[in-house]
């Protein structure tokens, strides 16, 4: 404006840059007991020899610098956040509250199972009410997230194969699997096996037949499948793995499609894994906690990790029952875990279980898959189908593929230009680049807890990026401009990652 200048932004300045020596937020009165020499509580091994490099700040500094860095993520109580396969819901704000309740947050995990009866009975009927999900009869809750209960879900299949004297050494994943199972498969020590997709966009039956054999220890799927469509041949799929002995695996990523509506176990599945933090509303990403559960069939049900929450009747009939963790289960995989699992995430699970009831899990699903239909019809229309085309067009579950070829072609803008445009609509991007077999694949995953009104102007934001870069593509190759960081140069964080903080002379980070 003339005749202002204009005021510059504060630089941004991590915690580190902002120490000085001596500065202190809380200085504690002098003990009014007797002090014990620090070396006799501690092993001589478990002393530092200095002091940690921690920032010296004041009270006000450390409440800003929480409350920017807060500022500068984008977050699901800011805006609309359609990842694709990972259920970016609401978290209802009932069950935080619930999960606060001082006998929830301030238990001790090495309390006495005695003293602890109702935290037990609440890991107890968590269990039996994703038992009743999955439909398969046995839950240990120890997984902390579905990639550990996927690989709890491998440790289990070695010790049934090797509990018979079999020794496998093929796990088969889908060419559609989530990305973390090939991972899983290499870390568990086994063989990765790929299985085509077919023109319908399930799992190809010839090629799974070809290489289905008695050397295969499991086959890895989720249902509905990462294109966000159900196949239709799960029970032919399930029946050619079990004819050559090996197990079935559900990565249950995709269950918020499905609850209430089709079961796992029902399917075939021997064994399943669940994301507390996705299906569940446990809050998700930032780091965590989250949870990975899984559920087993009766053959694998005595290899399942241990300590194992256990209900005892009582012996006169008339007591309530009591609650305990039995650690005698000698074909047990042992423990996955210190503890017993991120009970904060149970209670938070048990609470969502309870307040929808069972018929309101099933409404979750159905309107999830409702919202992703009628944002696919949408995202269908012309000019957006033009330079988005669904990958494979056929109804959805949860969510669905857009591959942004002709975007590219006729636009010059990429899948990752428009995701990154999309922030400066106050919209987190969609999952990019994967499934890996559609070409500048967009992912989108709508869930069930958006509006209409939500996802008739995502879809006016998708059409607008596209209406703008028909006039100038290189506002989106730029993109975006309204976020705190501007583009990265990605290739470069790759191959030189900087993930120290350079010392501040000064600032008592020097130590």
């Amino acid at each position: 404006m003339s005749g202002r200048t204009a005021v510059p932004r504060e630089p941004t300045l991590t915690i580190y840059e902002r120490s000085r020596e001596g500065r202190r937020a809380f200085t504690p009165p002098r003990l009014d007991v007797p002090e014990t020499p620090i070396e006799e509580l501690l092993p001589h091994d478990a002393i530092r020899r200095e002091p940690p490099a921690l920032p010296e700040v004041s009270e006000p500094e450390i409440v800003r610098h929480y409350n920017n860095l807060s500022r500068k993520n984008f977050d699901l109580d800011t805006g609309f956040y359609p990842l694709g396969s990972c259920t970016m819901k609401h978290n209802p704000k009932l069950n935080e509250r619930v999960a606060a309740l001082p006998g929830h947050a301030r238990l001790h995990p090495l309390q006495d199972p005695e003293y602890a009866q109702g935290a037990l009975e609440l890991m107890w009927n968590l269990e039996r009410a994703l038992s009743e999900i999955s439909g398969l009869p046995h839950v240990s809750l120890q997984p902390s997230a579905g990639s550990h209960g996927e690989l709890a879900g491998l440790l289990l299949t070695r010790a049934y194969h090797e509990d018979r004297g079999e020794r496998r050494h093929k796990v088969l994943t889908p060419d559609t699997a989530h990305g973390t199972n090939p991972a899983t498969v290499t870390m568990a020590g086994y063989e990765v096996v790929k299985v085509g997709t077919a023109p319908d966009g399930g799992v190809d039956l010839d090629d799974l037949r070809a290489k289905a054999s008695d050397d295969v220890a499991c086959l890895m799927l989720t249902n509905p499948n990462t294109l966000g469509l159900f196949d239709r041949n799960i029970e032919e799929i399930a029946r050619i793995v079990h004819d050559v002995g090996g197990t079935l695996y559900y990565d249950g990523a995709n269950l918020n499609a499905v609850m209430g509506i089709s079961r796992p176990g029902d399917m075939g599945f021997d064994i399943v894994h669940f994301n507390l933090h996705k299906t569940f509303t446990q809050p998700h990403g930032g780091g965590g906690p989250g949870a990975g559960p899984i559920a087993v069939s009766d053959r694998i049900e005595p290899y399942l990790p241990c300590p194992r929450v256990v209900r005892r009747e009582p012996a006169n009939g008339k007591d309530a029952p009591r609650f305990d963790l039995e650690y005698a289960c000698p074909k047990s995989i042992g423990r996955l875990r210190g503890f017993h699992g991120n009970f904060g995430v149970f209670v938070r699970a048990y609470a969502y279980i309870r307040s929808v009831g069972g018929d309101g899990l099933r409404d979750v699903s159905e309107t999830a898959v409702l919202n992703a239909n009628y944002l696919r019809a949408l995202l269908a229309e012309e000019p957006i189908a033009e330079y988005l085309p669904i990958a494979f067009d056929r109804t959805c579950m949860h969510e669905f593929v857009l591959s942004g070829r002709g975007a590219r072609e006729k636009l010059g803008i990429k899948t990752l230009d428009i995701a990154k445009r999309m922030l400066d609509h106050r919209v987190h991007p969609p999952t990019v680049y994967f499934p890996l077999l559609v070409d500048e694949a967009l992912m989108i995953e709508p869930t069930e807890t958006e509006t209409k009104e939500t996802l008739d102007r995502f879809a006016e934001i998708v059409r607008e990026i596209l209406e703008e870069a028909k006039e100038d593509p290189e506002i989106a190759r730029n993109a975006p401009y309204s976020t705190p960081v501007r583009r990265l140069d990605e290739a470069r964080a790759a191959r030189q990652p900087i993930v120290r903080q350079p010392r501040q002379p000064g600032s008592g980070a020097e130590r």
